[in-house]
């Protein structure tokens, strides 16, 4: 359990290291990245052992991988800014 743990919070630097080089201009403060992502793949592995039981790791680093990603996207910005047409226009 200790094990799984370790590799999912391994798992979620790894992934928003990632995030960080792929999509730095679109995201916030890195600090933040890497605890949003960190915080994702620990929840996403309790989430994931808790409705699987034990001995499950592979899918317990699966669904912690996918949870990581699913809030790490949640703090992406928009590129550019939304151009917004007046009522009247």
């Amino acid at each position: 359990m200790i094990l799984e743990a370790l590799g999912s919070a391994v798992l979620g630097l790894l992934l928003a290291w990632a995030a960080t080089v792929g999509l730095g201009h679109r995201l916030p403060a890195r600090p933040l990245v890497y605890c949003t992502g960190v915080a994702g793949a620990l929840f996403g592995d309790f989430v994931t052992h808790t409705a699987l039981g034990p001995g499950t790791a592979l899918l317990s680093l699966l669904g912690a991988a996918a949870i990581s990603v699913a809030s790490l996207s949640l703090l992406l910005r928009p590129t550019g800014r939304l151009r917004r047409r007046s009522a009247t226009a």
